[in-house]
């Protein structure tokens, strides 16, 4: 039985956050505008309390023992700050997605119909370590004109919490409701649970951002809509046709920018076709970046590190310097391994064959599918979108990154003038 106390301040932040919502609802571009353009002065302005606040999170979550890939994605630096203010200046710009005129039409009866974009209502967000989310988060429901609710990961809480300060003297710089953006208040776990069952008459979507535990839990416990993803376990197919350079920086790029992000790739595809003059190359690279290298008997043969990958390993999102790399006999052979093992978030084929590639990008059957660059492009800002709340591989709504198009819906609108239908 869920606590009293707790109980009660969960549906207040249900109720004020549906009351915010029809706030948001009718708000102007303007003064939507404003309160992130606000907010992310705020930011800038209060960059010292929020390194020190992150700091304190880092010495936390160091000493529980996060592993270096949590840390870095736990980790804020005045570059990182600086980008979450240009996000939400980035997403300031983009054009408002409430109240679109999607389509129009007139029947014969004189009838006008129209579908018009509206936002979504109450988003809840159960995120993890990364606290640029609070700002991506909030900037993004905010301009779609819904209010939300967020609950970050325990040790990212004092970073999300100097976040959202910000964000909250933004709403309040533009006359908007602080309750449009909200934190649950406690990182008790049975809050999650009672906010996943019990908060369904004011929360209409939830997204959960993080490991698969926590998206796996929100799946099972939802009694409302989920957008997300389980896994991120991207791959790079390179193909004979390939030029070697290019896969070289292409694959190292993929996995070694940033690990711990789910758009990092995780295998490594080769076509057996190219493997006598690119497998040596590709798999030095990243030995000599610090990745280990876990790869099936013909990549084990050129170089004693590599280790013996297992069929678990095709499956495993490592979200760390750790990669699986196999020969395979050509595409049509790249395409099942794929189909099989992937987990349909996005998915890269190298090649200067144009046929090649069309193939791979028409049957891929991923979120997103990519020729000639790097997985770590899945992302709502670098596909100018502003910013994204996580990349969904459902096939329902939202596919893909999920940015402002995404948090809208729509009604219709019926336009007469006085006709009745006919019995």
């Amino acid at each position: 039985m869920t606590d009293p106390v707790l109980r009660e301040a969960m549906d207040r932040l249900g109720r004020e956050a549906v009351a915010a919502s029809r706030v948001l609802a009718r708000a102007a571009r303007a003064q939507k505008d404003r309160a992130l353009m606000a907010a992310a002065a705020a930011l800038r302005d209060g960059a010292g309390a929020l390194l020190a606040a992150n700091a304190a999170d880092l010495d936390a979550a160091s000493a529980a023992g996060l592993g270096a890939a949590l840390l870095d994605r736990l980790r804020l630096d005045p570059a990182r700050i600086e980008a979450m203010a240009r996000g939400l200046e980035a997403v300031a710009a983009l054009p408002d997605p409430v109240g679109r005129v999607l389509a129009e039409w007139i029947r014969p009866n004189g009838l006008t119909i129209r579908r018009v974009s509206v936002p979504l209502g109450v988003i809840a967000i159960i995120y993890e370590s990364r606290p640029n989310v609070t700002a991506d988060a909030g900037a993004l429901c905010l301009k779609s004109g819904n209010a939300v609710i967020l609950r970050g990961g325990s040790e990212s809480t004092r970073s999300s919490a100097a976040i959202h300060d910000c964000l909250v003297a933004g709403l309040a710089a533009a006359g908007l409701p602080a309750s449009a953006i909200q934190r649950v208040p406690t990182q008790d776990r049975a809050a999650v649970g009672y906010l996943l069952a019990e908060m369904g008459a004011y929360v209409n979507v939830v997204v959960p951002r993080g490991g698969k535990g926590l998206i796996e839990r929100v799946r099972r416990e939802a009694r409302m809509p989920v957008i997300g993803h389980l896994d991120g376990n991207c791959h790079v197919y390179v193909d004979r046709a390939a030029d070697l350079a290019m896969a070289r920086a292409v694959v190292l790029n993929a996995k070694m920018r940033r690990t711990g992000i789910c758009g990092a790739t995780e295998t490594l595809l080769l076509d057996r076709g190219c493997a006598a003059t690119h497998l040596a190359p590709l798999v030095q690279d990243l030995l000599a970046a610090g990745c280990e290298v876990r790869g099936d008997p013909a990549t084990c043969a050129v170089d004693a590190r590599v280790r013996p990958a297992t069929e678990e390993d095709w499956y495993t999102e490592y979200l760390d310097a750790i990669i699986a790399v196999r020969v395979v006999d050509g595409l049509e052979a790249a395409l099942a391994h794929i189909a099989r093992y992937g987990s349909a978030h996005t998915d890269a084929i190298v090649t200067a064959d144009a046929a090649a590639a069309a193939r791979f990008l028409a049957e891929v059957d991923s979120a997103i599918v990519m020729h000639n660059t790097s997985t770590q492009f899945a992302d709502g800002g670098e596909f100018g979108m502003g910013a994204e709340i996580g990349i969904s591989t459902d096939r329902f709504h939202a596919r893909g990154p999920v940015g402002l198009e995404q948090l809208v819906s729509y009604k219709y609108q019926v336009l007469g003038s006085g006709q009745l239908r006919p019995g």
